[in-house]
């Protein structure tokens, strides 16, 4: 899904874009598509690009509350023209947004610490779980994605690779409902049981177990319930802390409610969030138990200077009004399920579609090839393309490169739905 040279069908002004974006960007830049696209709006469930094609955005959770949402934009650009300042000031819009942010999750979680980004959230969290811990492991999915801080790409083995994540932070196998019948999903609490033994005679103390509460990266996967609280209890046993990385799962995608976690009926330490909690303005959170940050608070201290001001303050009441207020948690239950019902029927008529696995507007549709793991991976990426071609935008994921990923903004409709599934179905057809 990246390149570095424009294919035959790029536009002189696009193929002048990319060799300026190489030129002053560096390598590092990739962009989507082997044939990536100019855009220049978006509006719900939109994008548009430089000549005023439209795209049906089925990928982006960061825009969680669609394209340039007016309520959003105007909370923004209003707050922007009054006042933009840090957190060392009084301000009584950021302490509104924490009481409603706190307000979305069980009352155990007591404090809000603001960040700017979901990498430095989960940077921040597992500062505050080795400090009020005592340990230094982290446990994390064998194919994870935390973030891009030190701290968080050394515990993104999708990202660094196995070889990335330091000996004292441990790696299980992500709970994979699909293959070996569902074995690895059985097991995972054991594995993490096993991983905290494992953890004791090298003499490591356990941390932390950070989880993204749909196993994103590894494959888009949602276990039993009971498994992941047995896995909770082995951290917790073991003297460790129990952070949900919501960044994926968060602000009502999964449509049983605000929080991923709670389909679990997991309680956790500190949860965890970024991308969706500003409709694309750059924000993120730490919701945490107060008894964690107590002596964190007095030993170390905690400031940012943008995490929590008042425009993001602004932005992120907004965006918690707009999911209450247009029933988006409820649109993606129902529409969630419809649209799992048009893939789960793209499923009987394609060999290839081997699970499709969902929650709420979540979907991860894993294509196969007889064991042939690079023949399946070519697929997938074939399949991604072929429907940025046919005006449908996705991508793909898991440790194979064989998972379709499908995460709409979550105002996504009925008709959408449609939209996708019959261009998923095209693009399935060419093989």
């Amino acid at each position: 899904m990246s390149q570095s040279s424009p294919n035959a069908d790029a536009t002189a002004s696009e193929r002048a874009l990319l060799e300026r974006r190489a030129r002053l960007l560096g390598p590092t830049y990739r962009a989507f598509y082997r044939n990536p696209i100019h855009l220049v709006r978006g509006s719900g469930v939109w994008l548009y690009d430089a000549q005023g094609r439209k795209f049906l955005d089925a990928y982006n959770n960061v825009a969680s509350v669609g394209h340039c949402h007016p309520r959003v934009v105007e909370a923004l650009s209003g707050q922007a023209a009054t006042l933009n300042t840090h957190t060392r000031y009084l301000s009584e819009i950021i302490l509104d947004y924490a009481e409603k942010l706190l307000g979305t999750v069980p009352a155990h979680l007591g404090h809000a610490m603001f960040t700017c980004t979901g990498s430095e959230a989960n940077d921040l969290a597992i500062r505050i779980a080795q400090h009020s811990s005592g340990g230094t492991g982290v446990i994390i999915t064998d194919f994870a994605y935390h973030g891009a801080t030190i701290a968080t790409a050394q515990l993104s083995p999708a990202a660094v690779g196995a070889k990335g994540v330091p000996a004292h932070h441990r790696t299980v196998k992500a709970p994979d409902t699909f293959r070996d019948h569902g074995r690895a999903a059985h097991d995972f609490a054991r594995n993490v049981a096993a991983a905290i033994e494992d953890m004791r005679a090298q003499d490591i103390r356990p941390a932390a177990l950070l989880l993204d509460s749909a196993f994103s990266s590894d494959g888009i996967f949602f276990p039993d319930a009971s498994v992941m609280r047995e896995a909770a209890d082995h951290v917790r046993n073991a003297g460790g802390i129990v952070i949900a990385d919501e960044v994926q799962s968060g602000f009502g995608r999964l449509g049983q409610g605000m929080w991923g976690f709670a389909n679990y009926g997991l309680e956790p330490d500190m949860v965890t969030m970024g991308k969706p909690i500003g409709d694309g303005h750059p924000m993120g959170a730490v919701l945490v138990r107060p008894q964690l940050v107590s002596s964190f608070g007095s030993n170390t201290g905690y400031f940012n200077t943008f995490g929590g001001n008042p425009v993001a303050a602004a932005v992120g009441i907004a965006v918690l009004e707009v999911i209450e207020g247009e029933g988006l948690i409820e649109n993606a239950r129902n529409v969630g399920a419809y649209t799992g019902d048009l893939l789960d029927a793209l499923q009987t008529r394609h060999g290839m579609v081997g699970d499709v696995r969902h929650n709420g507007l979540y979907f991860g549709v894993e294509l196969t090839a007889d064991g042939d793991e690079a023949l399946a991976a070519s697929k997938t990426s074939a399949v991604v393309e072929a429907m940025r071609e046919d005006g449908v935008l996705i991508s793909s994921c898991g440790p194979r490169g064989n998972v379709l990923k499908i995460r709409p903004p979550l105002p996504f409709a009925r008709d959408n739905a449609e939209q996708l599934a019959e261009t998923l179905d095209r693009a399935l057809s060419n093989w």
